[in-house]
């Protein structure tokens, strides 16, 4: 099976991070959310796919280049002008021939796609929507289904007085070719408002898939810091690089930390990283490669990027810190700041 894995958002809520870095390219447990992406379809044997391009083209296709060293087989597909979901898919209608996936570069999730898809064929589905039950906030289109998971109703990201179900959209689906003949050539069309309503309106066989796995959309900085603590935490299990040592303190190659520095798990260090002497890594706090943690500094809960120099005796509480940022010694920074300059 081949699949599409959207990656050409803009990130907008992400800002100012994504101003310079696309939201697949940011980091979960020092490797992009896309890469993990990319090791679930691995993992069920999904190994051909495309990924479509917009903002920092550049970036992605030079950290994943033709995708051999992650086992896959990337192809790409540039997007000067924005698709949507469904557009994008449309433009490199070419490559699927046969029963296909679609899911998002910037979603972190351990959803069993071969159940799905086992889910899907089972059905002799047109199309399946992959749903997760949430408890609150209703950002994503949500829909309701019939017993046996035929969906007979679907709202994309509705107001609360039309909110009739909790079981959301995770923008994963299983459709046959068929579906290209309802997304128009060289058009903005998007699945979840455009696609989806059509399918159901037509009664086409169209069906909900309930996941019980891990799911979580790194579409704002409150959902991309509870993914990475998340991680941490063991909620989903990923493929975290480095030594694991006592206490979940994960531990990269060549990083030299001096005498007197203390670390409480569960945290992520990086490769090639110095640490001084009297620092201190509080829990969940991860520390991207290359990165200089000078002496006394103290770290909680905070994300930092590649190539991070945090000067002496600088004190970090909850804070994400972007590439190659500098700070500056003897300051405070507090809860919820985001810096992507030197500071």
């Amino acid at each position: 099976m081949k699949a599409m894995v959207m990656s050409a958002g803009i990130g907008t809520r992400l800002r100012p991070l994504t101003y310079s870095i696309p939201k697949p390219m940011f980091p979960i447990v020092n490797k992009p959310v896309l890469e993990h992406v990319l090791e679930l379809l691995r993992k069920h044997n999904i190994k051909e796919v495309v990924v479509n391009l917009h903002a920092h083209q550049a970036m992605i296709r030079n950290y994943f280049g033709n995708g051999s060293r992650l086992g896959v087989k990337i192809n790409y597909s540039e997007e000067k002008k924005l698709m949507g979901t469904a557009g994008g898919v449309k433009k490199v209608e070419h490559f699927f021939d046969d029963t296909f996936l679609v899911m998002s570069g910037d979603g972190l999730t351990n959803i069993n796609l071969t159940d799905v898809i086992n889910f899907h064929r089972k059905r002799r589905a047109f199309g399946t929507m992959v749903l997760k039950r949430i408890d609150t906030r209703f950002e994503y289109g949500i829909a309701l289904t019939k017993r046996g998971g035929q969906i007979k109703q679907f709202v994309e990201k509705p107001n609360w007085s039309s909110v009739f179900s909790n079981t959301v959209n995770t923008g994963i689906y299983v459709f046959e070719p068929e579906v290209f003949r309802y997304i128009p050539k060289a058009k903005f069309y998007d699945f979840a408002r455009d696609v989806w309503p059509k399918l159901l309106k037509r009664g086409e066989r169209i069906f909900g898939y309930e996941a019980e796995e891990y799911w979580c959309d790194i579409g704002n900085l409150f959902e991309y810091r509870r993914s990475q603590n998340d991680a941490l935490e063991g909620k989903i299990k990923l493929d975290i690089p480095g030594e694991r040592g006592n206490k979940n303190v994960w531990i990269g190659k060549d990083t030299q930390i001096a005498p007197g520095v203390k670390i409480k798990g569960p945290c992520v260090i990086g490769k090639n990283c110095t640490l001084k002497k009297n620092a201190f890594v509080g829990e969940f706090s991860t520390i991207g490669n290359n990165s200089i943690i000078g002496e006394g500094v103290k770290l909680r809960n905070c994300i930092l990027w590649n190539g991070v120099h945090v000067r002496k005796n600088v004190e970090l509480v909850n804070c994400i810190i972007g590439n190659n940022a500098e700070i500056s010694t003897n300051i405070s920074v507090y809860e919820g700041s985001v810096i992507n300059i030197r500071l």
